[in-house]
């Protein structure tokens, strides 16, 4: 079993190492404009925030609407920090780390203090409480100096780019994978399926929802700090309600629970606005349409709660050719 582990993850890493180079390949080649590099960041950005809140959504089964509080929490967190100590004259790649990380630890604190309250609260309720904290969290960051409230802030690094926001969304995910099927993911999970059945076998429900909160906010205020460190301008309104909703729509078209859906869902929902900008009347229209059709005919999301990997489609295929074969003989027969 474990060897068949290692192969796997051997084939994924492998095919993830090929598709960077593609990547670099088409961009030093021009085919891969400064247009689209600007798209594929924004898309690895809303991987790692809509991910985050997938621990929240889908593995944890917490509605939380207020993911847009965190995301600006650690981009102004990690923002100001990079200008703090930008006269150390730090190499840019130490320099983003290390303002990730502030951003990030700062946010799952704030994240820990937020959810040992809300998470007391279930359903509807939790989803309002995180709602009114996101809102709250916006309109702190507007009202204060250090931020340059309304009038944005400036003066930012940009730091990241294609190259490195790539592989931070995969050491992301694979950082929530490793978490997920870990003994305390399964904890986690099981709060999901009955968390009075969790309770009774002994899981310390609170523990466990509080710190899928934490680290569902730490990864928020990692997308947002690369968020801050690539657009090099922060807007307090950027972070708002309708951002909140984006991230939690990629959550459910891609399946809440599984990681490889949000992926597939944040690229067709960051690339589709994209595509159909050429349609401005009509883009809004289409876009909501393309959403109400999904959940009408896959409600449970692009991938549900399955995960998708280069070994198993290999087995798939595999077993679709020996049916087809099977079946062919049987014909002849």
């Amino acid at each position: 079993m474990k060897n068949k582990n290692k192969k796997s993850y051997l084939i994924n890493g492998l095919a993830l190492v090929l598709l960077f180079i593609l990547l670099n390949v088409l961009i030093k080649n021009n085919v891969i404009s400064r247009y689209y590099q600007g798209i594929m960041v924004f898309v690895f950005i809303n991987v790692i925030v809509a991910s985050s809140l997938n621990l929240t959504i889908g593995f944890l089964g917490q509605l939380a609407l207020g993911h847009a509080g965190f995301m600006a929490i650690g981009a102004y967190g990690s923002a100001l920090f990079s200008m703090y100590i930008k006269e150390m004259a730090l190499p840019p790649t130490a320099l983003l780390i290390t303002s990730l990380l502030v951003g990030g630890l700062l946010t799952g604190i704030i994240g820990y203090l937020i959810g040992l309250p809300a998470l007391r609260l279930r359903g509807d309720y939790l989803a309002i409480i995180t709602l009114g904290f996101g809102e709250i969290i916006r309109v702190i960051i507007n009202n204060l100096k250090i931020t340059r409230g309304a009038h944005g802030l400036t003066g930012i690094d940009k730091l990241v780019n294609v190259t490195n926001s790539f592989w931070i969304a995969v050491v992301v995910i694979v950082i929530l994978y490793a978490i997920i099927n870990s003994r305390h993911g399964r904890a986690i999970m099981s709060i999901r399926e009955d968390e009075i059945a969790a309770e009774a076998v002994g899981i310390n429900t609170v523990k466990y929802k509080s710190m899928g909160f934490t680290i569902s906010a730490f990864f928020a205020g990692i997308g947002g700090g690369l968020f801050a460190h690539y657009m090099a301008y922060l807007d307090p309104n950027t972070f708002n309600f309708m951002k909140s909703v984006e991230i939690v729509t990629i959550v459910v078209l891609g399946g809440m629970g599984s990681l490889t859906g949000t992926i597939i869902a944040s690229v067709v929902l960051t690339a589709l606005p994209e595509m159909l900008r050429g349609f401005a009347e009509y883009r809004l229209l289409v876009y909501s349409f393309v959403l109400i059709i999904m959940m009408i005919f896959r409600p449970q999301g692009i991938l549900g709660r399955k995960e998708f990997s280069i070994n198993g489609l290999i087995k798939h295929s595999k077993n679709i050719i020996k049916k087809t074969g099977d079946n062919a003989e049987g014909g002849e027969l």
